[in-house]
This record gives structure tokens, sequence and C-alpha cells, in this order.
């Protein structure tokens, strides 16, 4: 997430992966790239997607465990922008299931978790995308 950015080379295999059909998968904090990716025609490639990452209730959570832990001031978040926020900005359809759940989406080629629970999950869609 802290990387995305300015991982030029990585956003381009992401896209060419999904622009060339293949199944195309980010988890948790990993669907940030999705923040930086646009396809060939220039389009956000989640425009229009029906996607998950790590959820504001989530990221919330987070924060407040922290602060009430003493790890951080309160009010200083853990992360230094929001998957969720990031996504619908893009014009993505952001769904997730609650805090702390196994959550996979498939919209066409492209399969998003909503965190590192969903790992099993995230699996368990790509084999029934490739037809496994």
């Amino acid at each position: 997430m802290f990387t995305f950015q300015d991982a030029t080379n990585l956003q381009r295999k992401f896209v060419e992966f999904y622009e060339t059909g293949k199944v195309t998968a980010a988890l948790c904090h990993g669907s940030a790239i999705l923040a930086f990716t646009d396809r060939a025609d220039g389009t956000p490639l989640v425009q229009g997607k029906t996607v998950t990452g790590f959820p504001n209730v989530e990221e919330d959570a987070a924060d407040r465990m922290t602060w009430e832990a003493g790890a951080l001031p309160e009010g200083r978040n853990i992360m230094p922008w929001r998957v969720e926020d990031a996504l619908r900005e893009r014009g993505a359809n952001f769904l997730q299931a609650g805090a702390f759940r196994s959550f996979a989406i498939r919209d066409g080629n492209l399969v998003t978790g909503q965190q590192n629970f969903s790992g099993a999950e995230v699996a368990k869609v790509i084999l029934e995308a490739v037809g496994r």
C-alpha cells in the first residue's frame, strides 16, 4: 500500500494480466494497487467494477485498537489513506462483509478479497474462474 503509487512496473503488469484476460487478483491492502491502475484507454481499471479490499470499518477498528493500546496518539491513523475511499473515488462499486469477515468478489476476471482472513475464499474464487 505504501509503495504502489510509485510501482509503475507492477501497475503495468497488473493491467496487462487483466487486459489479456488472465485472472487478476488482489487481497486486503493489496487491493490498493487498484487506486493506481488505468486501462489502456486511460480509464481506471476499477471504474464500474464491483470490488473489495480492506474496508473503512476495519481501518476504524484497527486505528481505535492502536490508540487504546497507546501505540499511536489518538487521531493519528495507521495507514496513510483508505483503500475503500480511494477505490470508490475511482468509480468502483466497493462492497464489504462487515469487520474482519472472510469475503471475496469476482467481477469478470478481476478477483478481490476483503482482508487477510479472505485468503482461502480468494483462492476458491480464482480456482472457479480458471475452471477448476
